[in-house]
């Protein structure tokens, strides 16, 4: 990763992502291979003689010291001076905005705020790469959000390299400069949110980031076959010949009118078998002629169709994406 980019590992529970922190933490040993940062291999390093910090999903505050404490533990245990001690932490709490609140202890403080300070206490010691695993998941939702936005902040202030592991697309989406999907221990695909949103690699990125429909057909003539969807596809790139999956993000898809017709290719006739409210939007899902279920997303301000239904269906041929694998 370069200096000072934010990175997300994002994956389902056993994906591997919190065992690659804490390989990178040195709280994990590899089987093989290396640890390079700036081509240095940080493996034969013990946790505390790498130049990397860590925030852990509960924090692990010391409950008896003070926010200040808090904050010197590290640089005390490094041999920092006093004076220098007391500077760094007065301006590690500054830039969370908890000078004030330098004499509370841990269970005197929010959420928000004891998240703020274990962040702050990794960031006073420089390290060149912060690692977080989850450090978001205690917090409410509308918390969670806030706190987001002032970790992203923090993280350009400071200039350092940040790596978050998050189950949470729709956070990593929005903290991260890339995010790497794990699958299993391997890394599935790594890129921009906006590219691996767009553009997913394989079904499993193309489900999981987004829960995009996963239309499998065969290709002839640049046209796809979709036998379990009843529909043809043209993407705008023509796929290879033969059996190919492609991805269709619900909100790149259109109910039509009652009474028209779905257009023979990159459209289709289903109906409405489920809808469901979810503030910002509708979701729909709709049962293909052919028997595959799809998930439609209209957005809030949009009249939905009732359960039970007949649609009619239809998107661009740029939204339909061919999948590697």
């Amino acid at each position: 990763m370069a200096p000072g980019e934010f990175l997300a590992l994002l994956g389902g529970s056993g994906s591997g992502k919190s065992t690659l922190l804490r390989l990178v933490a040195g709280f994990e040993m590899p089987d093989a291979g290396r640890v390079l940062l700036d081509g240095a291999d940080l493996a034969p390093l013990p946790p505390h003689r790498r130049p990397v910090g860590m925030v852990f999903q509960g924090y692990a505050l010391f409950p008896h010291l003070t926010v200040f404490d808090n904050v010197a533990y590290g640089l005390r245990r490094d041999g920092a001076a006093r004076a220098e001690i007391a500077r760094r932490v007065a301006e590690a709490l500054a830039l969370v905005g908890l000078e004030r609140l330098d004499r509370r202890r841990p269970h005197q403080l929010s959420g928000g705020q004891r998240q703020r300070v274990a962040l702050v206490r990794a960031l006073v010691r420089r390290p060149r790469v912060m690692l977080l695993d989850e450090p978001l998941a205690a917090l409410d939702a509308g918390l969670r959000e806030r706190t987001g936005l002032e970790l992203r902040a923090i993280q350009r202030a400071t200039g350092a390299a940040f790596v978050m592991v998050t189950h949470d697309q729709a956070e990593a989406l929005a903290l991260a400069d890339r995010v790497a999907v794990l699958d299993q221990g391997r890394l599935a695909q790594l890129g921009t949110p906006v590219a691996l949103y767009e553009r997913p690699a394989t079904r499993f990125v193309a489900g999981f980031l987004g829960a995009a429909n996963v239309l499998e057909g065969r290709a002839a003539g640049g046209v796809i076959a979709c036998a379990a969807a009843g529909c043809t596809l043209r993407p705008a790139e023509t796929p290879p010949e033969g059996p190919v999956a492609t991805a269709l993000r619900p909100e790149r898809i259109r109910v039509l009118p009652p009474g028209a017709a779905a257009p023979a290719e990159n459209g289709l006739a289903g109906t409405v078998t489920e809808r469901a409210f979810r503030g910002e939007s509708w979701l729909l899902v709709v049962r293909a002629g052919g028997g595959q279920a799809l998930r439609v997303v209209l957005p809030a301000g949009a009249a939905p169709p009732a359960a039970q239904t007949p649609v009619a269906l239809a998107w661009d041929a740029a939204s339909v994406v061919v999948l590697a694998g």
